[in-house]
């Protein structure tokens, strides 16, 4: 139960900090790299808090989690490269 509790405060920590640096008035490029950060962090929070993934017992999970992780990259990649070069493949008709 200690474990759900901290990361539950870290989770809240971690979704008020983004909140509390668009809301002070970062720049552009700086606010975009802290809300990144804090997500990546977050993520972690959530793996090794809620799913128990950082326990040595639960390294077939984790080897299940990174297949899945890189399966789905593969996909949304592959689909964002599909569709930039969709307009390139395409014969374009001129309008007379």
């Amino acid at each position: 139960m200690q474990s759900y509790v901290t990361g539950a405060l870290l989770a809240l920590a971690l979704t008020l900090a983004p909140f509390a640096l668009v809301m002070s008035g970062a720049s552009g490029t700086n606010a975009v790299a802290g809300i990144f950060g804090l997500a990546v962090i977050q993520i972690v929070v959530h793996m090794v808090f809620f799913l128990h993934l950082g326990r040595s017992d639960q390294r077939w999970n984790l080897t299940a989690f990174v297949f899945t992780v890189l399966i789905v990259g593969i996909l949304v990649g592959g689909s964002y490269w599909v569709m930039y070069h969709l307009d390139h493949n395409m014969m374009r008709m001129t309008m007379e």
